[in-house]
């Protein structure tokens, strides 16, 4: 259960410098994407996409800090939460608003974001409640590639998911 533990919380580390990377590369179109989601003052929204990047910055370095990790996995399950909230309220109010979570997307927020969201948290949990421990080095390079993968999955979930819905 230790290289479960040490995957998913790779995965939500990874995960998270990602979409911090993503944003910092067009921090201005995030910035302004905001208000389609969280009711803010036009005086807020910087501050306000500032924060949500600095602490999607904080996710992995503290994750990448043993004693840190749970920390680190209390923050990134906060965003998740503030994330679906969010997108589940936008969703009600009927705005399409773009997913701005990996960089520009013409994909609207739907309920694909939301599960997106579910399986992250999901991940994060495990990270918390599985026992920790020594493992194996091999062991622990094989679930970091895993979760390398994921990651790259999860950045991906837009376009993996059109192509699907394309092909039905």
């Amino acid at each position: 259960m230790e290289h479960v533990r040490i995957g998913c919380a790779c995965l939500v580390g990874l995960v998270f410098a990602f979409t911090a990377v993503s944003k910092l590369r067009d921090f201005g179109g995030f910035a302004r994407s905001l208000p389609e989601l969280v009711p803010v003052g036009h005086a807020l929204v910087r501050p306000l996409a500032a924060a949500v990047v600095a602490l999607e910055v904080l996710v992995p370095v503290l994750v990448a800090v043993p004693a840190a990790m749970p920390y680190g996995l209390g923050v990134a399950l906060t965003l998740l939460a503030a994330f679906t909230a969010a997108i589940a309220v936008a969703l009600a109010r009927g705005r399409k608003a773009p997913c701005r979570c990996f960089g520009v997307s013409a994909a609207p927020l739907g309920a694909r974001h939301l599960v997106r969201n579910g399986l992250l948290g999901l991940a994060t949990v495990l990270a918390l409640l599985l026992p920790g421990g020594q493992g194996a080095t091999g062991g622990t390079v094989v679930a970091a590639g895993a979760a390398l993968i994921g990651a790259i999955l999860i950045a991906s979930y837009d376009d993996i998911v059109d192509l699907f819905a394309r092909n039905s």
